[in-house]
C-alpha cells in the first residue's frame, strides 16, 4: 500500500540543525555528526518520494558557515563531494532532479564539478526536485535580486513602475521553484537563520527538538500530518 498522503505539501524546506550536538552527545567528533546527517538526507529524500512531496529544499551550508574553523569547513566540503558521488544512483532511481542555490562560485572546484555532473545527469528527471542550499544566505539573495532590478532599470529594460513582487521573485535563486509550503527545523531552534526569508513568507513552520541525525521518515510523517491539519488562510477570513 502506498504511504502517499492525500494532500501533502508540494514543497518542504528543512533547516538541518544539530549535527554537532548529536555528535557531542555520542562522544564523537563533529564530522561524525555531519556524516550521520548525510544519512538523514538519504532517508528524507526517499520519504519524499513515498509521501508524495515533489520539492525538497535542504539548508546544507549557509554563508555564515564559512566562518567555522577551516578544518571543519574542509571536512564538510569533502563530505559534500562524496555525497554527490554516492547519491546519483539514488536520485536516478527515484527520478529526482538535483538543483542547487546560493553563491556557488565560493564552493571548492571539486564540489562545483560534482554538482554540475549530477545536475546534468538528472536534468530530465521529473518526479521530484532536490534543491541543496549551499553557500546560501537569503539577505544576500534578495540584495542580488535588487541589484539585478537596478541594472535592468539602468539599461532601460525595466521601468521603476514595473518593479513589483513578481519582478523581484523572478530574479531570486528560486525563480523556477514554488514557494515552500512547510519549513521544518530540527534541534529545537525557533528561527529561520537567513533561510528563504522571502519565499517562506506564508510557509507553515514545524520545529522538533530532535537533531537532524535523529530525523527519520516517521518524524517526517508527523510533520506532514501536522501540516495537513492546519488551515492556511493567507490573510483571509477563516472558513465558516
Amino acid at each position: 500500500m502506498s504511504a502517499s498522503l492525500p494532500h501533502p505539501p508540494t514543497h518542504v524546506a528543512i533547516i538541518m540543525d544539530g549535527n554537532g550536538r548529536w555528535a557531542r552527545r555520542q562522544g564523537k567528533p563533529r564530522i561524525e555528526g555531519h556524516k550521520a546527517g548525510a544519512e538523514s538526507v538519504r532517508r528524507i529524500v526517499e520519504a519524499c518520494s513515498e509521501f508524495g512531496v515533489r520539492y525538497l529544499t535542504l539548508y546544507a551550508f549557509s554563508t555564515e558557515n564559512w566562518r567555522r574553523p577551516p578544518r571543519e569547513v574542509a571536512e564538510l566540503m569533502r563530505l559534500l563531494e562524496r555525497f554527490l558521488a554516492e547519491r546519483l544512483e539514488d536520485l536516478e532511481r527515484h527520478d529526482i532532479r538535483l538543483n542547487a542555490i546560493g553563491d556557488l562560485e565560493r564552493l571548492p572546484l571539486p564540489v562545483r564539478r560534482g554538482l554540475s555532473r549530477v545536475m546534468e545527469a538528472t536534468r530530465d528527471n521529473s518526479s521530484g526536485v532536490l534543491t541543496l542550499a549551499l553557500s546560501y544566505g537569503s539577505r544576500a539573495e534578495i540584495a542580488s535580486a535588487a541589484r539585478r532590478l537596478a541594472e535592468d532599470v539602468a539599461k532601460g529594460v525595466l521601468s521603476p513602475e514595473q518593479i513589483d513582487e513578481e519582478a523581484l521573485a523572478a530574479r531570486l535563486y528560486t525563480a523556477d521553484l514554488p514557494d515552500p509550503d512547510l519549513v521544518i527545523r530540527t534541534a529545537g531552534e525557533m528561527r529561520l537563520s537567513n533561510f528563504l526569508l522571502w519565499q517562506a513568507s506564508y510557509a507553515e513552520i514545524w520545529v522538533t527538538d530532535k537533531t537532524w541525525p535523529e530525523f527519520d521518515a516517521d518524524l517526517f510523517r508527523q510533520a506532514l500530518d501536522d501540516y495537513g491539519r492546519r488551515e492556511r488562510r493567507f490573510g483571509k477570513v477563516p472558513n465558516a
